[in-house]
């Protein structure tokens, strides 16, 4: 047993979380929320280079992903094929989403003393899918086929373990877990599109404009969201705004982070996790940060530094967390 985490039963004495436990929970909810993520990407991509509207196509997802180095070393040019090659089915890409669904099954594995029969049989058929695919069977005709298949089995984990898996501490790291991934995917996705979409002044508002930022918002599932909020307005600073500032948009960095503060909060206040405390206070400095300043202020200051800095401070979160509760 490692550096153990209080779960309370109904029995007075409480029982101990393993240590590990709470850090597979944690990286199976990343894998599964980073699959999904990808997914859309990809078809996003799919969709956009094909119909001629994407400024900087496949290359972006490699950007965003920080994959650069790596796929260099593998493949000479950036096509639809070498992507889906990568991205899908490479065994030697930690971020493809063979790795990471082989990945979010060894997690399963070692948590299905805590996990729901419904949450790992959904799981297991899902993953035995993925890790079952030849390149014969994702050509390029079918790309959107599967990422479609690929995002409603991720949606399908989420809503089984949203209606299956007990309400403890394994709960709360998994919802640490997720919204931490989606607080990462969300500002590198801004990080990387915004500079490279700004238009030219006679540019402006033209449909290649539009359809550039629509892909953004729908990369992120928040197309029909932001056109519920802004049905007239589709321009760079709106687009970025929404997604780090919405308080009501599942998917925006501050949603993200108060689900973070809330889940530490949990941990300390009911299952009497202390170490949980300096955690708490640097989410709530994040979160003033980003409250604190307008999306023209923070532009002006320097939009890049400001999402550098914030994907910084979650991969900081992220080993606070592995500090306080499994690293030894």
């Amino acid at each position: 047993m490692g550096a153990g985490v209080m779960m309370p039963l109904m029995d007075p004495m409480p029982n101990m979380l393993l240590s590990r436990y709470a850090e597979s929970m944690v990286w199976l909810a990343r894998y599964m929320e980073r699959i999904e993520n990808l997914a859309r990407l990809i078809e996003v991509t799919e969709v956009f280079v094909r119909l001629r509207s994407a400024t900087n196509g496949w290359q972006c997802i490699i950007d965003i992903n920080c994959d650069d180095e790596v796929f260099r070393s593998q493949y000479d040019r950036v096509t639809a094929e070498t992507i889906i090659r990568f991205y899908v089915l490479n065994r030697d890409n930690p971020n493809s989403i063979w790795c990471l669904a082989s990945a979010a099954r060894e997690n399963a594995r070692a948590l299905r003393p805590l996990i729901s029969t419904e949450m790992w049989t959904q799981l297991n058929v899902f993953t035995n899918f993925i890790l079952s695919l030849r390149a014969d069977d994702i050509p390029l005709a079918r790309l959107s086929q599967l990422c479609t298949r690929i995002k409603q089995d991720c949606q399908t984990h989420t809503g089984v373990t949203e209606g299956t898996l007990y309400r403890d501490q394994a709960w709360l790291f998994y919802a640490i877990g997720k919204q931490i991934e989606r607080g990462d995917q969300t500002t590198r996705l801004i990080d990387i599109k915004y500079h490279a979409l700004l238009p030219t002044a006679e540019g402006i508002g033209s449909e290649t404009d539009l359809s550039q930022w629509t892909a953004v918002l729908r990369s992120a599932a928040g197309y029909h969201a932001f056109r519920r909020l802004m049905p007239t307005r589709m321009d760079p600073a709106g687009v970025a705004g929404f997604l780090l500032m919405n308080e009501a948009f599942p998917r925006s960095l501050a949603t993200a982070l108060r689900h973070i503060h809330h889940a530490l909060g949990l941990l300390r206040t009911d299952h009497g996790l202390r170490r949980a405390a300096p955690i708490i206070e640097r989410v709530e400095h994040l979160r003033a940060l980003l409250s604190g300043q307008t999306m023209e202020e923070i532009i002006i200051r320097g939009l890049h530094e400001f999402l550098d800095g914030m994907q910084g401070e979650l991969a900081t979160v992220q080993s606070l967390v592995a500090d306080a509760f499994w690293r030894t």
